[in-house]
């Protein structure tokens, strides 16, 4: 005894505090915590944000730009000594002399400048402009859509944790159970009322539910840990879910409006079927959008462009922006319409990206509305498989009820007893898993039409609520 408590003890201190007594969560805090620090959603969101960010990039060319320059340069050129002096101010006829022009002494200047651009006609700048929006559009949807599929995430691993603590809980009590009744056989084999294969066979018997046992225990600490790691813990925490699987009568409810209630002839097509308002689909159309604008940036290339400048000067031989200023205002015009095929090839690129975009936004499309079909498919097989699993626990109690009675009046060995027994909890635990399925499927469903999947968690109310998230919708 001494030696099992030392384990115990051991295994105790061996586990983190946080792992040990983590508190129980519900699936409302555990969707709130995925929204912001799930790594998918950390990672879409910060695309989301550099896809923004480079909407800025294209307004060099359509706002103005103002900025100073300073410098300071020392030559005996003599174009630049001349010019230096020139700038300055302090050309004298002697300057002029044929040996000072062409041997100038050292000439020291610092320049300084504020200059103003103003860009007039840049076509490639304001077809740019849109394209970056049009990206930074798609890629806001398409985080939206990975907060709602590590949403559906989270559901499938939150119900998956309840289920295999479920589980644990009904084989700890078969487990007990059949530890009785093998108690019960040795004694009888100790009268001489069973044979020792009888008893033997018992011990076999309650040793697999134990085997069984240690297995979902095993499996509860690595749905807890998983969820953990889904919801962003980093410390190898186990997330005990607060929740329980909902009865098998509230999700029938809930399936009925909000899936069967859309159903018409068995097919999609109620207002809840809209596979097209998905943030995937409004990704890929916004990205189709954003190529296209980008290929028509890619022609625009070969257009003049017009812009404008003005500016001040100053030089002086002893400091920054000094002496008499110099003011110059222009505008120029450019066009290159061929720079070595370098435009050509730009435009066949963005050309080529274009039509794999409007490919993958049809593609984006026909999934979904094939993806919707298929879930609504699901929840009814998995609506009839709860129905098939009720019967089957019903059945099993009601013979493991009659081998008991046939136990008791001796008629049945107990390894028959441990059989009906094992039956009994393996239809419960079916039952339990038939009821994840309902409400996986369900989340999936609503998933699937572009709908929040977390709402499943109002499961136990008559009709399903519209998230936030829905009304964008």
């Amino acid at each position: 005894m001494r030696l099992a408590h030392l384990l115990i003890l051991t295994f105790a201190l061996a586990v983190p505090a946080r792992t040990r007594l983590g508190a129980q969560v519900r699936l409302a805090d555990a969707l709130a915590r995925a929204d912001d620090a799930a790594i998918a959603n950390r990672v879409a969101t910060a695309q989301r944000d550099a896809a923004r960010a480079q909407t800025l990039a294209p307004l060099r060319g359509i706002l103005p730009a103002v900025r100073a320059e300073a410098g300071y340069v020392r030559t005996t050129d003599p174009i630049g000594a001349f010019g230096t002096a020139l700038r300055q101010r302090r050309v004298t006829p002697a300057d002029f002399a044929p040996d000072k022009l062409n041997y100038p002494d050292v000439a020291s200047n610092y320049t300084g400048a504020l200059v103003l651009e103003v860009p007039l006609v840049n076509a490639d700048a304001w077809i740019g402009r849109r394209a970056a929006t049009n990206a930074a559009a798609s890629a806001s949807a398409a985080s939206r859509w990975t907060r709602q599929a590590t949403r559906a995430d989270v559901v499938r691993a939150y119900y998956g944790a309840v289920l295999a603590g479920a589980r644990v809980r009904a084989l700890t009590a078969a487990s007990a159970s059949a530890a009785a009744h093998v108690k019960q056989a040795k004694s009888a084999l100790a009268a001489g009322l069973v044979t020792p294969s009888d008893a033997m066979l018992a011990s076999v018997k309650a040793g697999e539910l134990d085997a069984e046992l240690a297995s979902a225990r095993g499996d509860v600490i690595t749905a807890r840990r998983g969820l953990g790691v889904l919801l962003g813990y980093d410390d190898g925490r186990l997330v005990e879910p607060a929740d329980s699987l909902a009865t098998p009568s509230a999700l029938r409810a809930f399936a009925a409006t909000d899936t069967l209630g859309t159903l018409g002839g068995g097919e999609a097509s109620g207002s809840h079927d809209a596979p097209g308002t998905r943030d995937d689909v409004i990704a890929a159309r916004d990205g189709a959008s954003a190529a296209a604008a980008d290929a028509m940036r890619a022609r625009s290339l070969v257009l003049p462009r017009l812009n404008s400048f003005a500016r001040y000067d100053w030089n002086d031989a002893a400091r920054l922006f000094a002496n008499d200023k110099n003011w110059t205002v222009g505008v120029m015009a450019t066009w290159s319409p061929f720079t070595g095929g370098s435009e050509i090839a730009e435009r066949r690129t963005t050309e080529a990206r274009a039509a794999a975009a409007r490919a993958m936004a049809d593609g984006a499309a026909m999934a979904a509305g094939f993806d919707a079909a298929r879930a609504t498919t699901d929840v009814h097989v998995a609506l009839e498989r709860l129905a098939i699993a009720e019967r089957s626990a019903t059945q099993s109690t009601d013979a493991h009820r009659i081998v008991t009675r046939r136990y008791e009046g001796g008629l049945a060995s107990v390894v028959e007893l441990l059989d009906a027994a094992a039956a009994e909890t393996g239809t419960f635990v079916a039952l339990d898993k038939a009821r994840y399925d309902v409400t996986v499927a369900l989340s999936a469903r609503r998933l699937a039409i572009g709908l929040d999947p977390g709402s499943i968690g109002t499961i136990n109310d008559k009709t399903p609520s519209r998230s936030s998230e829905d009304s964008h919708q």
